[in-house]
């Protein structure tokens, strides 16, 4: 599993959200995975449920979705077109890992779990909206298993209950999502200095759950310090899908995935002084030359004697120390690099 390389590594773990954007097409699902692959994801995740699983066929009014996305939606039909039948997961998960990925996929109840435990699952994810399902995330957690928990609306307190429920059954092995769960989800709406306060609150690693367009909160993200992006996806938005409107094509999670590999790179560690690569630049510091000839005991001023570019001369430093009394040792010519050898009674 790429995950606790990663962490450990220091590297960006980056998911690929299938979600309801196969569109109840087992083909179109496994196209998704070829898909994520060639954009660059370490891991395909799907979501297991059904719309019992989730909620009730209920036509009450409670049950009705008013505004967003999804407005005038019952739960259980936007359910029910949604979900991933439970037998296409085995294929998925093979055709993900022959490919080099990571299957992850999100259990919404306990059967979830045990269905997911029996076709071999590493690790886990816990929705946002199942933040405060403490009996799910204890049944997750007591595997033994890796949870990925994000955190989309939740309250400190609530956060802390969830982590204290994975530990209480033993598991350590906890990573944390900042989340909006809006979808999409505008930036003034994300407040990403949230991942670093997390990070030092909880004392696990954190990552971002991003539903907004384009890379550049998850290249903020990561500057940020977080460890895990996850992003749906889909092959075309084009394709019309539950999910396609806040999902990021291949081509756009392509470049997103390049925008933080560069990101990484750009972030490096902390460093100073001249890198390998500065080599030349290096060379065209400021240093101390004549720029007159100067006679042996000549005085040195601000007429014969300039800080300029390149090096090789002096340290800048000395300037106010030569023009301060100093004299030539010996004859300078136009354009010599100054060295000690040429003050008479040295710099001291």
């Amino acid at each position: 599993m790429k995950l606790e390389s990663y962490l450990r590594d220091r590297k960006t773990y980056i998911i690929a959200e299938m979600s309801g954007n196969h569109g109840g097409s087992l083909e179109k699902a496994l196209e998704i995975v070829h898909a994520a692959k060639e954009a660059g994801a370490d891991c395909l995740k799907t979501q297991t449920y059904t719309a019992d699983t989730l909620t009730i066929n209920c036509r009450s009014d409670r049950f009705l979705l008013k505004t967003g996305l999804w407005d005038r939606e019952y739960l259980y039909d936007l359910y029910q077109k949604a979900y991933t039948p439970w037998d296409w997961m085995p294929k998925i998960k093979e055709e993900a890992e022959r490919l080099g990925m990571d299957f992850l996929s999100t259990p919404f109840d306990d059967t979830a779990v045990d269905f997911l435990e029996g076709i071999g699952e590493e690790f886990y994810k816990i929705a946002s909206f199942e933040l405060v399902d403490i009996p799910l995330i204890k049944k997750a957690a007591s595997t033994g298993k890796p949870l990925i928990i994000s955190c989309g609306m939740g309250s400190e307190g609530e956060i802390q209950e969830a982590l204290d429920t994975c530990r209480k059954a033993g598991n350590e092995k906890v990573v944390l999502l900042k989340c909006c769960s809006a979808y999409p989800t505008d930036y003034d709406t994300m407040h990403l200095r949230t991942i670093p306060d997390m990070m030092e609150q909880f004392q696990v690693p954190v990552g971002l759950s991003d539903h907004s367009e384009g890379s550049l909160a998850d290249i903020a993200a990561v500057s940020l310090g977080a460890s895990v992006i996850e992003k749906h996806f889909c092959i075309s938005k084009k394709d019309n899908t539950v999910d396609s409107a806040f999902s990021l094509s291949k081509e756009e999670f392509a470049a997103m995935v390049t925008d933080v590999r560069n990101t990484e790179r750009a972030l490096g560690r902390a460093s100073y002084g001249p890198a390998k690569e500065e080599a030349q630049s290096y060379s065209l510091r400021r240093s101390l030359y004549a720029v007159q000839d100067i006679r042996a005991g000549e005085p040195f001023t601000r007429e014969n004697v300039r800080s300029i570019r390149p090096a090789g001369g002096l340290h800048a430093r000395y300037l106010e120390t030569l023009i301060g009394g100093k004299h030539a040792a010996r004859d300078i010519p136009f354009g010599t690099p100054l060295s000690e050898e040429d003050v008479a009674g040295g710099l001291s």
